[in-house]
């Protein structure tokens, strides 16, 4: 790619943060040039035990220093990949999050974790990765696992665990939605108008929560991550209703899985306080529903008054979201 380097340089969005380009084949949804990037938090010369590699969801990015500043202080190395089309790797000729097919992106989440296993052999340090994934990010890994299991066992097996932040594994709203005409319907009009947005706007309720601006804690950039988020698109919802359809089928990722959650949903189409408790966003019944079908080895834990991402919680809701992961990695990482 033209004027593009692979080399890790300093992260424009995050101070004392490293970025590197990954480079990636010819777009099959036709919008060339796209690439990815990878993020990684400075280990401070420590040998790494291990490290994590962290995936985001819609309408977002990795901005989360909280969580990395976690798993450094447990010495893992940390690394965050904003897929093709978003974040970082988002440009103006680009439909934002746009795929036709979640397997797509299979070629930067195999490139970033064998960047990551090498930097961390390099270092010293064990190439054993935690895949941590937030609401889309919860569905594309998974699905991504279970495929490099047979597909590629031994990349799979630089993989130890799966942490799951609310991850979006059916679709919310009334239950026509869900049916099989309205799958089909989905699936037609993605194949043909692939990036025809629905006619639905999002909610802004989740973003005025987070924000500083509004009503929130947590400063990041709203043209990568905008308040009322992006367009949902045909083709990137049909992509996702397979997504869902195949976890629903049964997976097997092959390695032990904390899900997280909340306790309760709050749908709003504006901003109340009750969408500080609460995932405004995800129906948790359907996570509590469907986390099972993940793998054999799954811990499902609803977080009281989490919101939609556990980790961006009120502080004191977060602090037990973090002990529930320190539980975890205890139990099956430090026997």
């Amino acid at each position: 790619m033209v004027g593009v380097t692979t080399d890790w340089r300093p992260d424009e969005f995050l101070d004392g943060y490293e970025v590197r380009t990954i480079p990636l084949a010819t777009d099959p949804d036709g919008e060339d040039p796209i690439f990815a990037s990878l993020v990684r938090r400075p280990t401070d010369g420590i040998t790494p035990r291990g490290a994590v590699l962290y995936v985001h969801g819609f309408t977002d990015y990795f901005f989360q220093t909280e969580l990395a500043d976690f798993f450094h202080q447990r010495g893992y190395a940390f690394y965050a990949l904003d897929l093709r089309k978003c974040g970082r790797s988002l440009k103006a000729h680009h439909q934002p999050h746009y795929t036709s097919d979640l397997a797509f992106y299979d070629e930067e989440l195999n490139a970033a974790l064998d960047i990551i296993t090498d930097e961390v052999s390099a270092a010293g340090g064990t190439p054993q990765v935690i895949v941590s994934g937030h609401s889309t990010g919860g569905l594309v890994t998974p699905l991504w696992l279970d495929r490099l299991r047979t597909a590629n066992p031994e990349r799979h097996g630089h993989v130890v665990g799966l942490l799951l932040n609310s991850p979006w594994l059916d679709l919310q709203g009334e239950a026509v939605l869900r049916s099989a005409p309205a799958s089909r319907l989905i699936s037609a009009v993605g194949s043909v108008r692939g990036m025809q947005s629905l006619p639905r706007e999002l909610s802004s309720a989740y973003g005025d929560s987070l924000h500083t601006d509004v009503h929130g804690e947590w400063t990041y950039d709203l043209v990568r991550k905008p308040l009322a988020g992006f367009p949902v698109t045909f083709g990137w919802l049909s992509a996702v209703r397979a997504g869902h359809r195949q976890v629903h089928a049964g997976l097997d990722v092959g390695v032990p899985a904390l899900v997280l959650r909340s306790d309760k949903s709050s749908f709003r189409g504006k901003y109340d306080a009750s969408v500080d408790t609460a995932d405004c966003v995800l129906d948790v019944k359907q996570i509590a529903q469907w986390s099972g079908c993940i793998g054999g080895r799954v811990l499902a834990v609803a977080v009281t008054d989490a919101r939609h991402d556990v980790f961006l919680s009120i502080e004191s809701v977060r602090r037990r979201a973090y002990a529930e992961v320190d539980a975890w990695m205890e139990s099956e990482f430090d026997k």
